[in-house]
């Protein structure tokens, strides 16, 4: 049926139809799914300092590795010598880069899980320490250091590591963040870093399940479950064992 002269079709749309540039202008593609600047190093740092200090802290009795010095030393050579490949910033990509920050962060895990062990097998046979001031002392140590540990790892691993993620060149993500789902609650410049990782960590190891943020891949639910029997077996059997001495 043909519209006649003066008349208008109420199905026609009115006013010029919006170019293919327009609706690409009106589109935000967020940064975590576009390339980005590489992310600061200081944080990760900072963080692996802070697990090398807890582990000293830590009883002779909850250690693998004697003397207790050794280790926090050779996280800290191999921490100096990825800071010499990349100073501030990663902003060049390197197997042996890579594999070190692998290996640093799977020294501080091993170590930390084992001394974990320790500490629970102590627990149930009662050779733990009847003093319930450094027992508290080693299991908030533990608990801190594997906090700090599995923060790293997601940071590490998630979509390929921080390389990987500045370089936009996996559009899935491991660990879906709010902001990944609704758009319009954060800004178009945010993108997941390593406190963010650290916060999933720390709830992770607080609540013994995901909290905000969920794991997609089988690997991730893995290493988020194995962080929560660590938190979980420490936790219970610390405070029932402190419990029981100051009573």
């Amino acid at each position: 049926m043909s519209i006649g002269d003066g008349e208008v079709d109420p199905v026609a749309p009115v006013g010029p139809a919006p170019s293919a540039q327009g609706q690409l202008e009106g589109r935000r593609i967020p940064a975590w799914l576009r390339p980005t600047a590489h992310e600061s190093r200081v944080p990760v740092v900072l963080a692996i300092l802070v697990a090398a200090g807890l582990q000293l802290l830590l009883s002779q009795q909850f250690t693998l590795i004697r003397p207790r010095w050794l280790l926090p030393s050779l996280e800290i050579a191999l921490l100096a010598t990825l800071t010499a490949l990349s100073p501030t910033r990663r902003t060049r990509y390197t197997q042996v880069g890579r594999y070190l920050s692998l290996l640093l962060v799977g020294l501080i895990s091993f170590d930390n899980g084992f001394s974990a062990l320790l500490l629970d097998m102590g627990l149930i046979n009662g050779t733990a320490g009847d003093q319930a001031s450094p027992l508290l002392a080693s299991a908030v140590a533990i608990y801190l250091t594997n906090v700090i540990a599995f923060g790293i790892w997601y940071w590490e691993l998630d979509r390929g590591g921080p390389f990987a993620r500045a370089a936009a060149l996996n559009p899935y993500p491991d660990f879906l963040f709010p902001q990944m789902t609704v758009h319009q609650l954060a800004s178009e410049h945010w993108e997941p870093r390593f406190g963010d990782y650290l916060y999933v960590s720390f709830t992770n190891a607080t609540a013994f399940s995901p909290t905000d943020t969920m794991p997609l891949p089988r690997w991730a639910k893995g290493l988020m479950a194995a962080q929560s029997a660590i938190a979980l077996s420490t936790t219970a059997l610390v405070i029932a064992r402190a419990v029981n001495i100051l009573k």
